[in-house]
């Protein structure tokens, strides 16, 4: 695979210039092809940092270990506090802005201990495309994005996340709890807790891919796969739902027809910040 190989080349050639990284590790797709590339350019010189916090699903911190352990990859959990910022818990649409920034600041807080000189994350092309505030949080913090720099879409990192064997290389992303509420709904802990537990009961339930969304008067919008939405229609299936939901603490709970698509709060946003 010539052209695999080729792009790995030219990934390991620009992470061996520093002396030493953390990357900014979810244990998604992204993240984990860059903490890949650092193991195999840096190796002890590189380290896979997780940022714990309520925003961050159950299930996904276990995941990150899991793969920084078949990647082979020092990794690092640390605890951040987005939600003590009045900032990012107000939740207008520079939210991720505050949540990154407050990352990085204790990443950076850290590299002197980990004997590294340089934070990269896993942003690549298509990111850099789309309305991410997380990237000024990073340009303000020098952090790199080596799959960016390299000229890699999000095919192209799949492709080389299946070469390397990596088990996350068709996983969907996830993106964090709080982009599940509506813009301008404060995220808060409760809040967080009730998305999370909605979206395990779905995928225990075969669903798959979901999103539970929270809009206010804390009314569930339910995205499933679209060709799986007919399912929710069953009246067994419904009031099974309805039932756990408001036990978690949904008030209302509303199927989305369009069915599951990433990115559907930001369909709000000015045509400006979308560009």
């Amino acid at each position: 695979m010539p052209q695999i190989e080729e792009t790995v080349d030219r990934i390991l050639s620009l992470l061996k210039g520093f002396d030493g990284c953390a990357v900014a590790f979810s244990g998604g797709v992204d993240s984990a092809v860059v903490a890949k590339a650092a193991q195999l350019a840096l190796k002890d010189r590189a380290v896979a940092v997780t940022a714990v916090s309520p925003s961050l699903a159950a299930e996904e911190l276990s995941t990150s270990r899991q793969v920084a352990k078949i990647i082979g990859i020092r990794h690092e959990i640390l605890q951040t506090r987005e939600l003590e910022n009045p900032e990012y818990s107000a939740n207008s649409p520079r939210r991720c802005y505050h949540c990154k920034n407050e990352l990085y600041a204790e990443i950076h807080k850290n590299m002197g201990r980990w004997r590294t000189d340089v934070m990269l994350n896993g942003a690549n092309l298509d990111d850099c495309e789309d309305y991410r505030p997380g990237l000024e949080a990073a340009a303000d913090w020098n952090v790199r994005s080596p799959l960016a720099e390299c000229g890699l879409h999000k095919a192209d990192v799949r492709r080389l996340a299946k070469y390397w064997e990596l088990p996350v290389w068709n996983k969907p992303a996830t993106p964090c709890l709080s982009s599940r509420i509506a813009y301008g709904e404060e995220v808060n802990e409760d809040r967080l807790a009730m998305i999370d537990r909605a979206e395990q009961y779905l995928r225990k339930a075969g669903y798959g891919t979901v999103r539970v969304r929270y809009h206010k008067g804390d009314l569930a919008r339910v995205e499933v796969p679209g060709d799986r939405v007919g399912e929710l229609g069953d009246p067994e299936t419904r009031e099974r739902l309805i039932a756990e939901f408001h036990k978690i603490g949904f008030r209302y709970v509303c199927l989305d027809l369009e069915g599951f698509r990433s990115g559907s709060q930001n369909l709000v946003l000015p045509l400006s910040l979308k560009r």
